[in-house]
């Protein structure tokens, strides 16, 4: 497009009057078409000539990179100062304020940076001891809002904490003491500390699969997400989030996440960053194609069954601990031709796994294989069985609640008889008076 004064003002561009310009094809570079010179142009030009024409500068919306989610942030906290003693009446100075993290389900590590770009939190000095007031008051604490499912690492990558739940809060730096007798009215140094927030994805649902199998789409049909969806690889980058809402007004969050490739254990592809938003989720959902998968024709082709093994295979890689997460599996893209054919082979499969598993290579094969409590054959095209796998999600959920639930109980039960029964066997006090 064309445009008038006004916009080459606004976005930097200059008229230019050389005559080759007639000849220019235009370039687009995020909203704006923005004339560029062609090669052959150039071929005419001189040394002086070319330094005359104006630089094109492409913009970075050209390209599609995972930096547009933020799960990792390192920031700078320091508690306040404590305030001054005052000697000649023994007075005490404040305590300097602390500086907390504090869970918010609005907040995201992206808004955190956007919102604080220096990155650096400190809380307020404790109040100097004066004759109006000798013991003088805390300094102001400075809560730093983080979103839900955080852990705190300090610079030696050792665990300060987690937050799991809404408002929960952990100290991260501690104001310094105020100056007192002990101290010779001198004031203490806050401590300074530089964390590292770490986003690992709380879901109900997470989607595993490699790239391709159709995840995305199957989100986009479960939830009111908009993920971007295409028919080549790789098309997610960054956890995508929605909820499943049913007519008893419960909800069920799904996170869609980056597609897996052989060796993400080690951190190919995305890798780690794939991998650790899956142990914030209660259940695993498996999405394959019923057709099999091949990243690209140099990789191997792998069938429906191979490709469940190989995703186990890299759980196990990671962290066992995820296998012992809840299973379901959604075999994906039944509305291609002999999908019914090779659905029944992959059945037969998962029924009698040992049976084939000689078939692979060593190295292929998990320890434990996954047992999916549901199997559930769709199309995110058509939306078959689309229905029945929301119930099934639900189903599973509700036995995964009652089961936690009893658990709990038990445990509670378990702490009060224990308690109860130490209590009873407790001698009596020597100052205790004997009934009569």
């Amino acid at each position: 497009m064309r445009l008038c004064s006004s916009e080459h003002a606004k976005h930097g561009l200059r008229r230019s009057r050389h005559p080759l310009r007639r000849n220019i094809a235009p370039v687009a570079a995020g909203d704006v078409q923005i004339p560029a010179p062609s090669l052959s142009s150039f071929c005419f030009l001189g040394r002086e000539s070319w330094s005359k024409i104006p630089m094109v500068r492409c913009s970075c919306v050209l390209f599609r990179k995972y930096g547009n989610f933020t799960d990792k942030l390192r920031l700078f906290t320091k508690g306040g100062s404590g305030g001054m003693g005052y000697p000649r009446l023994g007075g005490e100075g404040g305590r300097g304020g602390d500086v907390w993290v504090i869970a918010d389900k609005k907040m995201t590590l992206k808004q955190l940076k956007d919102k604080y770009p220096k990155k650096r939190f400190v809380a307020g000095g404790g109040a100097n001891s004066r004759v109006s007031a000798l013991k003088g008051s805390k300094g102001k604490d400075y809560e730093i809002p983080v979103p839900v499912g955080i852990t705190i690492t300090d610079e030696n990558d050792k665990i300060i904490g987690e937050l799991n739940k809404e408002k929960e809060r952990i100290l991260v730096a501690e104001g310094g003491l105020g100056g007192t007798l002990l101290t010779n009215f001198l004031p203490l140094k806050g401590q300074k500390r530089v964390i590292h927030l770490d986003l690992k994805l709380i879901a109900d649902v997470g989607l595993v699969g490699f790239p391709n199998a159709g995840k995305s789409s199957l989100l986009s049909q479960v939830s009111h997400a908009k993920p971007l969806i295409a028919d080549y690889a790789f098309t997610t980058l960054k956890p995508e989030l929605g909820k499943i809402m049913y007519q008893d007004f419960k909800q069920i969050s799904v996170a869609d996440l980056p597609g897996l490739i052989e060796g993400a254990h080690l951190n190919q592809g995305m890798g780690h960053k794939f991998l650790k938003h899956i142990e914030r989720t209660r259940q695993l959902l498996f999405v394959v194609d019923v057709s099999g998968f091949q990243l690209s024709s140099q990789t191997h082709y792998r069938s429906a069954f191979e490709t469940i093994i190989l995703l186990t295979k890299e759980l196990e890689l990671y962290k066992e601990e995820l296998q012992t997460k809840p299973a379901l599996l959604a075999v994906n893209k039944m509305d291609l031709p002999n999908a019914q054919d090779r659905f029944h082979e992959l059945m037969n499969q998962l029924q009698n796994p040992k049976d084939f598993l000689g078939l692979l290579d060593k190295n292929m094969i998990p320890e434990r294989i996954i047992e999916f409590q549901h199997i559930i054959p769709i199309s995110a095209i058509t939306r078959k069985g689309i229905d029945e796998l929301k119930n099934c999600i639900r189903k599973s959920l509700d036995e995964q609640d009652n089961k936690e639930n009893n658990a709990y109980h038990k445990k509670q039960l378990l702490n009060l008889r224990n308690s109860n029964a130490i209590s009873y066997s407790e001698p009596p006090s020597k100052h205790a008076v004997p009934h009569s």
